[in-house]
């Protein structure tokens, strides 16, 4: 459930989207992304994840801290209530400079033009570089065109040692909570046609829930407030794998059928060509 530059095995992967009003950025969405990578290529490797949001910048992403385990919090939370279906239905900015920044284990390059990226590679750490097909670039581009793109590139040393990535954003649709998903793992855009196997949890939150919605989530005492002000009382989701292949693509819900509980309204959505 991810798009990688280089051949890669990932396993295990937790995403998580929250709907919420922030008292200083106003209605945003929050994201979450872990998983568990091997790094198959002999030299570095990149994650690519398509963002809903016509601007992103490095201020943007928060970092865990001490709480590299928050999204396994919430899936502790919903794993009792939570269980695996095959029931997914179908759905069919202007540019920004790529920034280029340290984030965790990666250097991060985001893009609302995908094609703009090899040019910023010269950016990044000799041992972090990934070899990007122009391909795949033109696949963002073309099937993306009002996202931002982030390019999280990463060496074999610290394929394992990454905390989650945490980040907000101003969604293009509030009222859609959609999450990336994605699959291709060997350097070449994505097969829209394909089935792919699966191996992840699916997280929704949001602040307007009513007394008695999802499943509590528990936090360390000494977690930072300005963390803390990013993330969710209560989430909802579910865990999709067991020998389960679905058709390519990401994974997406109205807030109103998120409001109500209704997990069975999680949508495989495919991207369509603009």
């Amino acid at each position: 459930m991810c798009i990688s530059t280089g051949e890669a095995v990932f396993s295990g992967t937790i995403v998580y989207c929250g709907r919420q009003h922030h008292p200083v950025h106003g209605l945003i969405h929050v994201l979450g992304y872990q998983n568990t990578a091997v790094n198959l290529t002999d030299g570095p490797n990149a994650m690519l994840l398509h963002l809903p949001t016509g601007q992103l910048t490095p201020r943007q992403f928060l970092s865990a801290g001490r709480t590299g385990d928050v999204l396994h919090r919430m899936v502790a939370a919903a794993e009792s209530a939570a269980a695996a279906t095959d029931g997914i239905a179908w759905m069919g900015a202007e540019p920004q400079p790529v920034q280029v920044f340290e984030h965790d284990i990666y250097t991060v390059l985001l893009a609302a033009d995908p094609t703009a990226v090899p040019a910023a590679l010269r950016q990044v750490p000799p041992h972090r570089r990934p070899d990007l097909d122009p391909g795949l670039l033109r696949f963002y581009a073309d099937h993306f065109p009002d996202h931002t793109i982030a390019v999280c590139c990463f060496d074999n040393a610290d394929a394992r040692r990454a905390k989650p990535l945490l980040l907000w954003y101003s969604p293009l649709d509030p009222d859609r909570l959609t999450v990336p998903a994605l699959d291709s793992h060997t350097g070449a855009a994505p097969d829209l046609d394909a089935a792919v196997p699966v191996d992840h949890w699916v997280l929704f939150s949001t602040d307007r829930a009513p007394s008695g919605w999802g499943a509590p989530v528990v936090y360390p005492g000494d977690m930072r407030h300005s963390l803390r002000d990013f993330l969710p009382t209560a989430v909802a989701g579910r865990h999709y794998g067991r020998g389960q292949a679905l058709p390519n693509g990401d994974f997406t819900i109205s807030h109103r059928d998120l409001l109500a509980g209704d997990l069975d309204r999680i949508e495989r959505l495919r991207p369509a060509r603009r």
